[in-house]
């Protein structure tokens, strides 16, 4: 069994919070959870990259000088790919790198690197967190009460919040989710993982 301890927004505790690992994982694959870093990664690439080859850039086509006779190695026009300002040899296109990985091996990879934040005594379990007007020095107080004001932080909540979105966007490292949106890349990414009691209800109700 896993046990945390439950905080409020003042930083207080108010319990434990325990649960079986197993009803979120039945172990930490590192393979999986690199395999689909990659993929995120390769999907957040933009592959717009264009380069002009000998036929698309500014030049004349007419032979710099005659084939024989010049005593000189023999040359063609200035859009060559040899010549400064030429084309390239072997351009550039533009492309696309994303691809997708099994929905299953996915998924399991979002409750693999769940589970490693606890194992690894980087995740808190909150009571609850609301924001009655956007302030981002209550979000601000909030960290810094919890002790992870320093470092990356991806804060999970139950729903939609506007008001907790408009409070945190203007904290640089702090990333705000939905707990149905969580995925491997987020949470690997963030250094501290922050949830409140109800979304981790859910989550281990996904999870099962």
């Amino acid at each position: 069994m896993i046990s945390v301890p439950v905080r409020d927004m003042s930083g207080a505790e108010l319990g434990t919070y325990e649960f079986d690992p197993a009803e979120l994982a039945p172990d930490i694959n590192k393979q999986l959870l690199h395999d689909v870093v990659v993929m995120y990664e390769a999907n957040r690439r933009v592959g717009t990259v264009r380069q002009k080859s000998r036929g698309e850039v500014i030049g004349s086509t007419k032979k710099l000088y005659r084939q024989k006779g010049t005593g000189r190695a023999r040359m063609g026009n200035r859009r060559q790919p040899v010549r400064v300002g030429g084309g390239r040899a072997f351009p550039r296109r533009p492309k696309d790198w994303s691809y997708r990985l099994p929905k299953k091996a996915i998924r399991l990879a979002t409750r693999m690197a769940l589970l490693s934040k606890f194992q690894d005594g980087e995740a808190i379990v909150v009571d609850s967190f609301s924001v009655q007007e956007p302030k981002t020095r209550i979000v601000a107080g909030f960290l810094r009460s919890l002790g992870v004001d320093k470092d990356s932080c991806l804060l999970a909540i139950q729903e939609h919040d506007s008001t907790v979105w408009k409070s945190a966007r203007n904290i640089e490292a702090l990333r705000v989710s939905v707990y149905s949106d969580l995925n491997a890349y987020d949470l690997l990414r963030q250094k501290r993982l922050v949830v409140t009691k109800d979304a981790m209800d859910r989550l281990r109700g996904v999870a099962g």
